[in-house]
Protein backbone atom coordinates (compact mmCIF):
# COMPACT_ATOMS: atom_id res chain seq x y z
CA UNK A 1 0.00 0.00 0.00
CA UNK A 2 1.30 3.26 -0.89
CA UNK A 3 1.92 5.91 1.49
CA UNK A 4 -0.92 8.66 2.36
CA UNK A 5 -0.64 12.27 3.22
CA UNK A 6 -4.07 13.78 4.91
CA UNK A 7 -3.84 17.50 4.65
CA UNK A 8 -5.33 20.98 4.13
CA UNK A 9 -5.95 21.49 0.56
CA UNK A 10 -4.06 24.58 -1.18
CA UNK A 11 -5.62 27.25 -3.70
CA UNK A 12 -3.77 24.96 -6.55
CA UNK A 13 -5.66 21.79 -5.54
CA UNK A 14 -9.01 23.69 -6.78
CA UNK A 15 -8.73 21.90 -10.20
CA UNK A 16 -8.03 18.48 -8.82
CA UNK A 17 -10.46 18.63 -6.09
CA UNK A 18 -13.21 19.72 -8.93
CA UNK A 19 -12.34 16.55 -10.65
CA UNK A 20 -12.92 14.67 -7.69
CA UNK A 21 -16.15 16.31 -7.46
CA UNK A 22 -17.86 15.55 -10.97
CA UNK A 23 -16.53 12.12 -10.24
CA UNK A 24 -18.26 11.79 -6.88
CA UNK A 25 -21.62 13.34 -8.66
CA UNK A 26 -20.94 10.78 -11.46
CA UNK A 27 -20.68 7.91 -8.55
CA UNK A 28 -23.86 9.76 -7.40
CA UNK A 29 -26.06 9.63 -10.89
CA UNK A 30 -26.32 13.09 -10.03
CA UNK A 31 -23.44 14.62 -12.82
CA UNK A 32 -25.82 17.70 -13.81
CA UNK A 33 -26.08 18.99 -10.58
CA UNK A 34 -22.65 19.74 -10.83
CA UNK A 35 -22.11 24.00 -11.50
CA UNK A 36 -19.42 24.94 -9.44
CA UNK A 37 -16.31 25.80 -11.32
CA UNK A 38 -12.85 26.36 -10.35
CA UNK A 39 -12.76 29.45 -10.17
CA UNK A 40 -15.77 29.24 -7.66
CA UNK A 41 -13.95 27.00 -5.30
CA UNK A 42 -10.92 29.27 -5.11
CA UNK A 43 -13.06 32.19 -4.23
CA UNK A 44 -15.12 30.63 -1.48
CA UNK A 45 -12.83 28.42 0.05
CA UNK A 46 -9.79 30.56 -0.06
CA UNK A 47 -9.30 34.38 1.12
CA UNK A 48 -10.12 36.00 4.44
CA UNK A 49 -13.45 34.31 5.00
CA UNK A 50 -13.52 30.99 3.59
CA UNK A 51 -17.39 29.74 2.90
CA UNK A 52 -15.83 25.88 3.46
CA UNK A 53 -12.65 24.10 4.20
CA UNK A 54 -11.15 20.83 2.72
CA UNK A 55 -9.01 18.26 2.96
CA UNK A 56 -7.21 16.27 0.54
CA UNK A 57 -5.94 12.83 0.45
CA UNK A 58 -2.36 12.21 -1.58
CA UNK A 59 -0.76 9.24 -2.57
CA UNK A 60 3.01 9.79 -1.81
CA UNK A 61 5.74 8.86 -4.50
CA UNK A 62 8.00 5.74 -3.75
CA UNK A 63 11.57 7.01 -3.92
CA UNK A 64 12.83 7.49 -7.46
CA UNK A 65 9.63 7.75 -8.54
CA UNK A 66 9.45 10.96 -11.28
CA UNK A 67 5.39 11.21 -10.63
CA UNK A 68 5.03 13.41 -7.41
CA UNK A 69 1.92 13.32 -5.01
CA UNK A 70 -1.14 12.19 -6.74
CA UNK A 71 -4.57 13.87 -4.81
CA UNK A 72 -6.91 10.60 -4.94
CA UNK A 73 -9.68 11.82 -2.49
CA UNK A 74 -11.16 14.90 -0.82
CA UNK A 75 -13.31 16.06 2.20
CA UNK A 76 -15.18 19.04 2.20
CA UNK A 77 -16.37 20.53 4.98
CA UNK A 78 -17.97 23.89 6.92
CA UNK A 79 -19.03 25.20 10.17
CA UNK A 80 -22.30 25.11 11.05
CA UNK A 81 -24.46 26.25 14.67
CA UNK A 82 -27.06 23.94 16.22
CA UNK A 83 -29.07 26.31 19.10
CA UNK A 84 -29.14 23.03 21.23
CA UNK A 85 -25.13 21.82 21.16
CA UNK A 86 -23.84 25.26 19.89
CA UNK A 87 -20.70 24.39 17.57
CA UNK A 88 -20.48 21.84 15.34
CA UNK A 89 -18.96 20.68 11.69
CA UNK A 90 -21.11 19.41 8.66
CA UNK A 91 -18.51 17.41 5.95
CA UNK A 92 -20.69 17.51 2.47
CA UNK A 93 -18.50 15.83 0.67
CA UNK A 94 -15.96 12.31 0.84
CA UNK A 95 -15.20 10.85 -1.65
CA UNK A 96 -12.06 8.54 -2.73
CA UNK A 97 -11.34 7.23 -5.97
CA UNK A 98 -12.47 3.92 -6.79
CA UNK A 99 -9.12 2.61 -7.13
CA UNK A 100 -7.82 3.69 -3.80
CA UNK A 101 -11.05 2.55 -1.93
CA UNK A 102 -10.39 -0.22 0.75
CA UNK A 103 -6.75 1.12 2.15
CA UNK A 104 -8.57 3.18 5.05
CA UNK A 105 -8.36 6.74 2.95
CA UNK A 106 -11.61 7.25 3.57
CA UNK A 107 -11.36 6.30 7.32
CA UNK A 108 -8.75 8.83 7.56
CA UNK A 109 -10.46 11.61 5.90
CA UNK A 110 -12.96 11.40 8.67
CA UNK A 111 -10.99 11.30 11.61
CA UNK A 112 -8.76 13.73 10.51
CA UNK A 113 -11.89 16.16 10.45
CA UNK A 114 -13.19 14.91 13.96
CA UNK A 115 -9.44 16.13 14.96
CA UNK A 116 -10.76 19.63 13.33
CA UNK A 117 -14.06 19.24 15.17
CA UNK A 118 -12.89 19.10 18.36
CA UNK A 119 -9.70 21.71 17.91
CA UNK A 120 -12.66 23.75 16.96
CA UNK A 121 -14.70 23.38 19.94
CA UNK A 122 -17.28 21.84 18.03
CA UNK A 123 -19.31 19.27 19.91
CA UNK A 124 -21.25 17.54 17.19
CA UNK A 125 -19.94 16.15 13.30
CA UNK A 126 -22.93 15.98 10.73
CA UNK A 127 -23.06 14.56 7.76
CA UNK A 128 -25.26 13.13 5.12
CA UNK A 129 -25.54 9.77 2.86
CA UNK A 130 -27.65 9.07 -0.01
CA UNK A 131 -30.01 5.62 1.16
CA UNK A 132 -28.53 3.81 -1.84
CA UNK A 133 -24.74 3.59 -0.34
CA UNK A 134 -24.42 0.86 1.71
CA UNK A 135 -20.94 0.60 1.86
CA UNK A 136 -20.75 4.09 3.13
CA UNK A 137 -23.87 4.05 5.77
CA UNK A 138 -21.46 0.79 7.24
CA UNK A 139 -18.29 2.74 7.65
CA UNK A 140 -19.92 6.01 9.40
CA UNK A 141 -21.51 3.41 11.46
CA UNK A 142 -18.69 1.39 12.27
CA UNK A 143 -16.93 4.19 13.21
CA UNK A 144 -19.42 5.27 16.01
CA UNK A 145 -21.93 7.52 13.59
CA UNK A 146 -25.78 7.45 14.61
CA UNK A 147 -28.13 7.10 11.79
CA UNK A 148 -30.30 10.10 13.12
CA UNK A 149 -33.05 8.87 10.38
CA UNK A 150 -33.21 5.46 12.16
CA UNK A 151 -32.78 6.86 15.69
CA UNK A 152 -34.68 10.25 15.48
CA UNK A 153 -36.86 10.24 11.95
CA UNK A 154 -35.15 13.51 10.86
CA UNK A 155 -35.69 14.05 6.91
CA UNK A 156 -33.35 16.28 5.06
CA UNK A 157 -35.09 19.20 3.07
CA UNK A 158 -33.35 22.09 0.64
CA UNK A 159 -34.78 24.72 -0.80
CA UNK A 160 -33.10 25.94 -4.22
CA UNK A 161 -33.75 28.18 -7.77
CA UNK A 162 -37.19 29.13 -8.05
CA UNK A 163 -38.45 28.10 -4.31
CA UNK A 164 -35.63 29.72 -3.07
CA UNK A 165 -36.86 32.75 -5.42
CA UNK A 166 -40.06 32.59 -4.35
CA UNK A 167 -39.34 32.56 -0.64
CA UNK A 168 -37.47 35.22 -0.74
CA UNK A 169 -40.40 37.35 -3.01
CA UNK A 170 -38.00 38.22 -5.45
Amino acid sequence: MAAVRIREAEEGDCGDVLRLIRELAEYEKLSEQVTISEEGLRADGFGENPFYHCLVAEILPAPGDPQGPRIVGYGLYCFVYSTWKGRNIYLEDIYVMPEYRGQGIGSKIIKKVAEVALDQGCSQFRLAVLEWNKRAIDLYKALGARDLTQEEGWHAFRFEGEAMEKLAGR
